[in-house]
């Protein structure tokens, strides 16, 4: 795992797992075994795409200050976890970016069980894959993504504070199925006080090329978070307070 060769390791790593097999778990609990900082594991049955209430659960079981967010079907970066870090500010969430690879390059680094990209990936000429701090610290609060919404972020690449996530009762699980669950949860946030800067040539990770999943209630999941908007929503009625221990 690349989390592991970072040069700033996390405290802990919480695995949010959305009803895998016990082929995962069996992989989980080896890393566990060689890991350099604990890992937790946090699963519930497949039930569908029940993105946000796993989240929520691995949320709770947090037990640092600060959390970066990512996906499993990520490289990182050696310097992903620092350069999130150096973006850490009181009164801010992050949001990242990624740099997709394409087919050929992720089959070839899956058939050699391999994470070296310089070997097994296509050299690639995009934005999200250029290192420069002064370019981060300049765009942080300035970057606009071209042509999206305000409120755009990607849900593989984020980093909070757990008290602003419990000042907006997590991630809504109202949002099943793919899509729009992680802007609606910046949407909220932001309503909240809590400002957004953008982790731009900084916080560099790789996205593994996979089939695109199920779409079936992405209008639905956009409309609620069009709603969230409108009514300036901050608290998710079904979201992560009830997971905390009292």
């Amino acid at each position: 795992m690349s989390v592991f060769e970072q040069n700033v390791l996390p405290a802990e790593v919480v695995i949010a797992d959305d009803g895998s097999t016990q082929e995962t778990a069996d992989v989980v609990n080896e890393f566990q075994k060689i890991a350099p900082v604990d890992i937790k594991h946090i699963w519930h049955a497949d039930d569908g795409f029940r993105l946000a209430a796993i989240r929520n659960k691995a949320i709770a079981q947090v037990s640092c200050d600060y959390i970066i967010q990512i996906d499993g079907d990520l490289i990182l970066h050696t310097h992903f976890i620092a350069d999130h870090l150096a973006l850490k500010k009181d009164g801010y969430f992050v949001a990242g970016s990624r740099v997709m690879l394409s087919k050929r390059s992720t089959n070839a680094l899956l058939e050699s069980k391999s994470i070296n990209l310089n070997k097994y990936a296509s050299p690639l000429l995009d934005m999200n894959g250029i290192r420069n701090s002064i370019l981060r610290r300049f765009l942080a609060t300035r970057y606009k993504a071209k042509g999206k919404h305000t409120f755009y972020v990607k849900g593989c690449n984020m980093a909070f504070f757990k008290a602003d996530l419990l000042k907006v009762n997590g991630y809504n699980e109202a949002f099943t199925g793919w899509g729009s669950e992680d802007r609606e949860i910046a949407i909220r946030l932001i309503n909240a006080g809590v400002k957004k800067q953008f982790l731009k040539n900084g916080g560099i990770c790789y996205h593994l090329h996979h089939p695109s999943p199920s779409k079936e209630r992405e209008l639905r999941n956009e409309k609620m978070m069009n709603d969230a908007i409108f009514s300036r929503s901050i608290w998710a009625t079904e979201g992560l307070k009830k997971y905390l221990h009292s």
